[in-house]
C-alpha cells in the first residue's frame, strides 16, 4: 500500500506542474487576445473584437450605479460588444484618458486558458479556448471596481 501511495503522489506531482502544457507562443497569443478585447472596447475597433471574442461569448457582470448602491447584475451579448465599440468610434461612448489595461495570465494549457484584465470599468476574469488554432474569449465574469 505504501508503494501505491508513493506512486500516486508522484503521478499527481507530474500532472500538477503549472503551465506544463503551455508554450511561450500560446501564452503570448492569449495575452494578445485579451489586449485585442480591451483595445477593441477602448478604441471602438470591432475588428479587434471579432478577432478575439467568440461569437457565442457569455459575459456577465456586477456593477453599482453609485458607491453605496447594491450591485446589480447584467449580461452582455456579442452584438452588444459591437454596439458599444461602434459607439466609441462615433464618439457616443468615451474611454477615460489614461484608462488601465493591466493583463495577468493565470494559466495556459493546450486548449484552454484563463486571465484577468483590469480596465476602466472594473475587473474582468476571462476564460479562453483555442478555436481553429486561434485563442478566443469564450466567457467573461466581471465587476465594477470594489469600494475603497
Amino acid at each position: 500500500m505504501h508503494v501505491s501511495r508513493l506512486a500516486l503522489v508522484g503521478l499527481l506531482a507530474l500532472g500538477a506542474r503549472p503551465g506544463a502544457a503551455q508554450s511561450s507562443a500560446d501564452r503570448e497569443s492569449v495575452r494578445l487576445a485579451v489586449l485585442d478585447y480591451v483595445e477593441g472596447f477602448y478604441q471602438g475597433d470591432t475588428t479587434r473584437l471579432v478577432r478575439s471574442v467568440w461569437p457565442e461569448v457569455r459575459k456577465y457582470g456586477y456593477w453599482r450605479s453609485k458607491p453605496d448602491a447594491p450591485y446589480a447584475g447584467e449580461a452582455m451579448a456579442y452584438r452588444e460588444f459591437m454596439t458599444y465599440a461602434n459607439g466609441v468610434k462615433s464618439g457616443r461612448n468615451k474611454t477615460p484618458a489614461g484608462a488601465p489595461k493591466d493583463i495577468v495570465i493565470y494559466d495556459v494549457l493546450d486548449q484552454t486558458a484563463s486571465a484577468k484584465l483590469t480596465a476602466w470599468w472594473g475587473i474582468d476574469y476571462l476564460l479562453l479556448a483555442k478555436e481553429q488554432g486561434r485563442w478566443m474569449i469564450v466567457q467573461v465574469l466581471w465587476q465594477s471596481p470594489p469600494p475603497k
